[in-house]
């Protein structure tokens, strides 16, 4: 791989669990190798203190400083260093408004790559100045042959329908997949993963639940629903997992038109706005249920 002297400053984008930090330290290590990789390198995460000051003071006395050395295995040292900020989404705007002059003060020795998961939260003067890369959620096809590759490492015994289960609750977020595998491999001592245990691990409702729920609003009961979202609740299962999971049932249903799809789904997006905002959990249930049992009635 031969080196970018003209390197841009870099922008990752995308949901969590699919490579973009991967991608820059990988790139990084190819471009510097393990001698130069250390003082090449300014890694800042979320979990370090990365406000105005720390711009100010730590960032720019790092891209101030001169690049040096050279790699031992012969090829050149690209003649610039990285600065990569983790997370970037998660600083504040005045902390972000203070890098725009160093990204461009310093662009001849130093290169930038912001990691974010939402490209809205970076201030508009720092995307200009950077090439944006969009992460999408990683296929089915790709982490499916990573995850066989790690059993076959690590030994595990696990059957297809169980990796199937553990990509689609994993959501394209292959970190999620693997520490998921790992959980369930420690909780059975190596012994066969069964799909209960990865479904206790990633805290899916139980199809036989979501089931209860709508049967429940079928009835034209109100006791026998309230009954159902009380135990539901009462069981520990999350109503931001069961929103997300009945709407998917909800589209997929065949004795519902468009109109009621439309009104449930419109539902559904006020409740996870109120249970974000920490509304009442089992009131939010109930109030879904209520409008979905009402559209249920409208089709008998």
């Amino acid at each position: 791989m031969g080196f970018p002297l003209h390197l841009p400053n870099l922008l990752f984008y995308g949901p969590p669990g699919t490579g973009k930090t991967s991608t820059i330290l990988a790139a990084a290590r190819e471009l510097f190798g393990p001698e130069l990789y250390r003082k090449r390198i300014l890694e800042l995460n979320a979990s370090d203190e990365r406000g105005i000051q720390v711009v100010r003071e730590k960032v720019k006395n790092f891209a101030q400083l001169t690049v040096a050395g050279s790699r031992s295995d012969g090829k050149p040292a690209p003649p610039f260093k990285i600065v990569i900020l983790d997370e970037a989404d998660s600083m504040t705007n005045a902390a972000q408004a203070a890098l725009r002059r160093t990204m461009e003060r310093e662009s001849k020795t130093t290169r930038f790559c912001l990691i974010c998961n939402y490209i809205s939260r970076i201030i508009e003067p720092l995307t200009s100045r950077c090439s944006k890369f969009r992460f999408k959620p990683l296929t089915d096809d790709i982490q499916l042959k990573r995850l066989l590759a790690i059993c076959a490492k690590e030994n595990i015994q696990c059957s297809d329908e169980i990796l199937a289960l553990l990509i689609n609750v994993s959501e394209g977020d292959l970190r999620k997949a693997i520490t998921y595998l790992q959980c369930a491999t420690r909780l059975t001592a190596g012994k066969g993963i069964t799909e209960q245990v990865i479904i206790e691990i990633a805290g899916v409702v139980p199809s036989e639940i979501i089931d209860s729920l709508l049967a429940a609003c079928h009835s034209s009961s109100f006791e026998k629903l309230e009954t159902v979202v009380k135990n539901m609740i009462n069981e520990g299962y999350a109503a931001t997992q069961l929103i997300n999971q009945l709407h998917d049932v909800i589209i997929d249903k065949e004795d519902l038109n468009d109109q009621q799809k439309s009104a449930i789904t419109l539902k559904l997006a006020e409740v996870d706005k109120c249970l974000i905002d920490g509304a009442d959990e089992y009131l939010q249930m109930i109030s879904l249920s209520a409008v979905i049992m009402q559209q249920f009635t409208q089709t008998t």
